[in-house]
């Protein structure tokens, strides 16, 4: 998982729509990676958060939801940055309880936060923040298929992830690295493919 923040001048938001700026998921790599050369030489400041699966599997040990993960992290983004007014895509079916929650993660006093669904779709700026953490999430996949192959887009919803995620654990009894063990799709693959294996061979 990839977030970013980015900052802009007040003065200077309106280049953000001359530059073409609008949600990543409706641009192509090529697009988002020029974009994100031009936005990050341009910018006021921004910060980028990698993190890892196994991060993200450590959280339920913890008892933190993803939900919770997304605040902590967009959170210290937001420290670091010290924006005076912040645009969030809430990642809540609340917005304002999610706006309030990083609010009191803030170890500072912004003078506003927007929090709101789909933000991303709603204000260039959120869409900048997209762009930055897509294309870099982009850089790290295309290093990822050097190592393991082509195996999509690594999203839960990518057939092609799902089947190379299946044979992987077939041949190699476990799941590989870069996967998230605590993701649902991956425990059911796990279950059919190695425990129920070794049930019916011990029936056998």
């Amino acid at each position: 998982m990839v977030l970013s923040g980015i900052c802009f001048l007040e003065s200077n938001i309106t280049f953000l729509t001359e530059i073409g700026v609008k949600d990543s998921k409706k641009l192509s790599p090529k697009k988002r990676r020029k974009l994100s050369e031009i936005l990050i030489k341009n910018c006021y400041s921004y910060k980028i958060i990698e993190v890892s699966a196994h991060e993200i599997d450590e959280r339920v040990s913890k008892r933190i939801t993803m939900n919770r993960l997304e605040e902590i992290k967009m959170a210290e983004i937001i420290n670091e940055l010290k924006p005076d007014v912040i645009y969030i895509d809430a990642a809540d079916v609340n917005e304002e309880r999610f706006g309030n929650s990083i609010r009191n993660l803030l170890d500072y006093k912004p003078k506003e936060i927007i929090s709101k669904h789909k933000a991303d779709d709603l204000f260039p700026i959120v869409s900048a923040g997209s762009i930055v953490a897509k294309n870099r999430r982009d850089t790290i996949i295309e290093k990822i298929h050097k190592m393991y192959g082509d195996f999509g887009s690594g999203y839960p919803s990518d057939i092609r992830t799902i089947n190379f995620l299946r044979e992987y654990v077939k041949k190699n009894k476990k799941p590989p690295n870069i996967a998230r063990k605590s993701w649902d799709t991956t425990k059911k693959i796990i279950e059919e493919e190695i425990s129920t294996k070794k049930i019916t061979e011990f029936l056998n």
